[in-house]
């Protein structure tokens, strides 16, 4: 589905349309559709418990990767090279964003950061693990500055704040979301460039200030891999060894992580207002380029999802006689696998077809004639993902992903709720896994 673009403000400025654009190609019966993306969601929840009744995601199970591999994969001259090369890479997107097309049809710094790092930092994670802290060119720079000023880089000059947690990670992506989706000129090379040097400066800061922990869950960006990370089928047991693990595996830790309640449904509602955006009744009934209702949609809906889930562990709570308090944070981690499906559902045909963009631009990078790549004056090939894959694709991650949540809750809940109330507090979840499962299927197919 084809790039939109509407101009706003001055002259040449453009505004990158993610997600699914319009959707009115889709080849399927939208009633259909949601009813049996519903169906399915409840009937694996009955099947898992008729058939799993002992938990068998493991935290510290998995099957240890060959010694020979493990050794390449922590290979120090590996993790520099790639350090190197991230760094490398962001420095030369600034400069581009600086100094090269003053147009985003031109110029290849908002594809290479909303489309290639912020979409393709997804499936990398999950394939590979938390690739993202391996390379981060902030944990680099953040090196050089303590060297320089002869500070430890672990401990910094302050400790870092208890019970910060996941806070402020989830602060900044919800920075990020509303620029992505609300804020005008958000394309503008310059404000990408002004926009990548800024988060720098201030997490780079924060790291000098409280030690290069603050960047695992701090950081934004990093913290988002992580946790996506935890769904890669390559981890780490307790002791440190790379192993082969079901890829659910990661979910199941049971600790209420401070602020991953509000990361995770920063995900999912940001990416379900993505979808209301391109609804019929959305474009009809709102302005697009209105700052202030984009904003009040985008909260709205992260705010819809944090208090369903929210509200339903807590009655889960009520019903095993456990901490309300303490329960959404308990399972705040079975949610990842929903955010992960909205995220493939709503960015695959973008990330496939306008993430061609930044390959063709980087060809002449600075706008002067080059062709280093082969690609430039090179069209975006729209045939590699037509209506139908796309269709395919984006309900089957929603209705899989719901699936998955729905497995992984049910395994912690074997782990860790009173035996004999098992099902009794599932049942509130399972409710909220379907009605989640069906509100993205209208979201994505009511265009």
């Amino acid at each position: 589905m084809p790039l939109e673009s509407a101009a706003l403000g001055g002259a040449g400025v453009h505004v990158l349309a993610h997600g699914l654009g319009g959707r009115t190609d889709l080849p399927l019966d939208a009633v259909a559709a949601i009813a049996g993306g519903g169906a399915a969601v409840a009937a694996s929840f009955l099947a898992l418990t008729a058939a799993w009744r002992r938990p068998r995601l493991h935290p510290d199970g998995g099957r240890p990767l060959p010694a020979a591999l493990a050794r390449v994969l922590d290979a120090r001259p590996l993790i520099a090279a790639g350090r190197v090369l991230a760094l490398a890479a962001t420095a030369f997107v600034v400069a581009v964003a600086f100094a090269g097309p003053p147009t985003d049809r031109t110029n290849l710094a908002p594809w290479a950061l909303f489309v290639t790092f912020w979409v393709g930092l997804v499936p990398a994670s999950v394939l590979l693990g938390p690739v993202w802290r391996r390379v981060n060119p902030l944990r680099t720079l953040h090196a050089g500055l303590c060297r320089l000023t002869r500070t430890n880089p672990a401990r910094g000059r302050r400790p870092l704040p208890s019970g910060l947690g996941y806070w402020p990670a989830a602060a900044w992506l919800t920075g990020f979301v509303w620029l992505e989706l609300v804020a005008p000129h958000r394309s503008d090379p310059r404000v990408v460039g002004a926009l990548i040097v800024g988060y720098a400066a201030v997490n780079i800061a924060l790291a000098w200030w409280y030690g290069r922990g603050w960047f695992t869950r701090g950081d934004g960006f990093e913290a988002y891999s992580s946790l996506l990370a935890r769904l890669c089928p390559l981890g780490r047991r307790g002791d440190g060894a790379l192993v082969a693990r079901t890829p659910l595996t990661g979910l199941m830790t049971g600790a209420a992580e401070p602020g991953l309640v509000a990361a995770a449904c920063v995900l999912i509602g940001s990416t379900g207002f993505d979808g209301i955006t391109r609804t019929t009744y959305w474009r009809d009934n709102v302005d697009p380029s209105s700052m202030v209702a984009g904003t009040l949609g985008l909260v709205a809906a992260i705010g819809a999802v944090t208090v369903l889930y929210v509200a339903a562990l807590r009655i889960s709570a009520r019903l095993t006689g456990e901490d309300p308090a303490a329960q959404p944070g308990r399972f705040a981690a079975t949610l990842l696998p929903i955010a992960f499906g909205y995220t493939v559902a709503h960015y695959f045909s973008f990330f496939v077809l306008e993430g061609q963009t930044t390959f063709i631009l980087a060809g002449d990078p600075f706008g002067t004639g080059l062709d280093l790549l082969g690609s430039t004056g090179h069209r975006v090939d729209y045939d590699l993902a037509g209506p139908t894959l796309t269709a395919q694709v984006q309900v089957n991650a929603i209705v899989l992903g719901h699936i998955a949540g729905t497995i992984a809750a049910h395994d912690l809940a074997l782990r860790t709720l009173p035996t004999g109330r098992t099902l009794r507090g599932q049942l509130p979840i399972a409710a909220v896994m379907v009605a989640l499962t069906c509100a993205g299927l209208f979201a994505l197919l009511s265009g």
